[in-house]
C-alpha cells in the first residue's frame, strides 16, 4: 500500500480547463440538446401516411397501414 501512496503523492496535479462543475453541466446540456432533436421528430413516418398509401396503391403493394415492410 505504501507503494500506491507514494505514487499518488507524487503525481503532478493538472489544471483544467474548466471549474469541476462545468463538465456535468455541459454533459446535461448536450443530452438535453439531443433529446430535443430527438423528440422533434416523433411521428414523422405518420405525417406521410396519406404519400405512403398512395405511393403503395401506385405500385402494387398493400398500403401502409397493414403493417409497413
Amino acid at each position: 500500500m505504501s507503494f500506491v501512496t507514494a505514487v499518488l503523492t507524487e503525481v503532478e496535479h493538472i489544471a483544467l480547463p474548466l471549474p469541476l462543475i462545468a463538465y456535468p453541466m455541459v454533459a446535461a446540456v448536450l443530452f438535453l440538446a439531443l433529446g430535443i432533436v430527438l423528440w422533434s421528430f416523433r411521428d414523422v413516418s405518420n405525417r406521410h401516411s396519406g404519400k405512403a398509401d398512395a405511393y403503395a396503391a401506385a405500385h402494387g403493394g398493400h398500403g401502409s397501414s397493414t403493417g409497413g415492410h
